[in-house]
């Protein structure tokens, strides 16, 4: 198999919108999300169109365990903005756009779409146990944004590339780790202020999540392929002879090869740790005595 077929090669060049990014992509949808919200919802064609909030169908309600069929909106929420004003939007697109583009080159375009949206979803389940530990028996309101998204491509791209430079607003370079230890201030010292309407511990939640993958060198393909490998079952092994299944060649061992025919098998029901010794014995030798008859 060629580096081409390869999983790490095959993603980056996907036959769909080939020249978009990750980072594109999210972006594209998120402010469509928010241009839809703000038709809807801010009732800009009245009498035309029924008004209706796209926030409160797909936020992300403080008391999910009571409402467990709203699983989704763990994903959901984290592309809606507050319609009234776009600078939320504003903000969290242009930090996904600065860090995101680096962060995806690193990482790759699939990965990367994988890793903002476990992401996502980490932040919300981190805020929704914290919400019902400091407000239990009462409910308060949902939760949206991309903060828990944005916060956590930042902290990978910090975790990354602490020593790049990067400008506050444009005007103050700092590394990139002095830009992480004022977010992780402003957010530790913002949990104290119940009137604030930041939902700081999904930024913390999202931020540790970023941590985390990049601290352990995480990869998701395996998380997100598992649902389809648990439907498909795998192809069965066998022993490949280039003159026939059954051509024999000087040297040939049709007990040997069936031997390893059956223990291939074993292996596409069980897993390589199924075999005994004596049977990784038996594919050395099997292994041997193939590279032995390619040199004659």
């Amino acid at each position: 198999m060629g580096y081409q077929d390869r999983g790490y090669y095959a993603e980056r060049r996907s036959p769909f919108a080939p020249e978009w990014t990750g980072v594109n992509a999210i972006i594209v949808f998120t402010v469509g999300v928010w241009l839809a919200d703000f038709i809807f919802a801010g009732n800009l064609f009245a009498g035309l169109i029924p008004r209706f909030s796209l926030n409160d169908i797909f936020c992300l309600p403080e008391d999910l365990p009571r409402q467990p069929w709203r699983f989704w909106s763990l994903l959901t929420y984290g592309f809606l903005h507050d319609p009234t004003s776009p600078w939320h939007l504003i903000y969290n697109m242009l930090t996904l756009w600065f860090f995101g583009r680096v962060l995806e080159a690193h990482l790759g375009r699939a990965e990367f779409l994988r890793f903002y949206a476990a992401s996502i979803v980490f932040a919300g389940l981190i805020w929704v146990v914290g919400e019902r530990f400091s407000h239990p028996g009462s409910v308060g309101g949902p939760l949206i944004g991309a903060s828990g998204g944005v916060m956590a491509v930042l902290a990978t791209f910090i975790w990354y590339f602490p020593r790049q430079t990067v400008m506050i607003y444009g005007v103050f370079p700092v590394p990139a780790w002095a830009l992480g230890l004022l977010y992780l201030a402003s957010d530790i010292g913002g949990m104290g202020d119940h009137r604030s309407n930041v939902a700081h511990l999904a930024h913390l939640g999202g931020a540790a999540f970023g941590v985390l993958y990049a601290w352990r060198g995480w990869s998701l393909e395996d998380v997100f392929e598992a649902p389809r490998r648990w439907f498909t079952r795998p192809p069965r092994m066998r022993v490949f002879h280039p003159d026939g299944e059954h051509a024999p060649r000087p040297g040939d061992d049709p007990q040997l090869d069936a031997e390893v025919d059956r223990i291939l098998e074993k292996i596409s029901r069980g897993g390589e740790s199924s075999l005994t010794a004596a049977e990784r014995e038996t594919l050395t030798r099997a292994s041997r005595r193939l590279k032995e008859r390619q040199r004659s």
